[in-house]
């Protein structure tokens, strides 16, 4: 059972770490099924829009709803977000070399989102690379125990983490 995460404190940065990552895989002609997030900036808002692609070539996906410019509150669309869960769902079969999940978030702390996806890829021996913010690095623990190997945020790290596995396999 492989389970890595990264975690930065640079807004975006995760999000982009592993979008770059999951391209350079699947350019090596790696399988790969999970969810990578891009971030773009909303003209006169302060807020941004939060899009996930499927992997390994699936739809772009929005998962932020739009509340206003006043509002504090999440803004995830769950039902976005179980849309990209149902079709990660079905891309763990055939097994992928590889499932990335964006970020452990407010919906897998509590049990929901990718969280019962990434328990089930552990079970069949999916490795996975999971990203993690501060809010929920508890949650985070609390769920993956001993078993999750914290990566250092950068590409030479997590391909190296990558390389090892392959190796395991062979």
């Amino acid at each position: 059972m492989a389970l890595a995460f990264v975690r930065t404190t640079e807004r975006g940065l995760t999000d982009r770490l592993l979008w770059t990552f999951s391209d350079r895989l699947q350019a090596g002609g790696f399988r790969l099924a999970g969810v990578v997030q891009t971030n773009s900036d909303r003209p006169g808002s302060r807020h941004c829009d939060m899009d996930v692609r499927v992997l390994p070539d699936g739809p772009v996906i929005r998962i932020n709803q739009v509340l206003g410019e006043e509002s504090r509150g999440c803004r995830l669309d769950p039902a976005a977000l179980e849309e990209a869960v149902a079709l990660v769902e079905v891309a763990l079969d055939p097994a992928p070399d590889l499932l990335i999940i964006n970020k452990f978030g407010k919906h897998e702390a509590e049990g929901r989102g990718f969280r019962p996806l990434i328990g089930e890829a552990l079970a069949r021996d999916i490795p996975v690379l999971v990203g993690v913010n501060a809010l929920n690095q508890a949650a985070f623990e609390a769920f993956a125990g001993d078993y999750a190997e914290e990566l250092a945020p950068d590409a030479a790290h997590l391909s190296a983490w990558f390389e090892q596995l392959r190796l395991k396999a062979a």
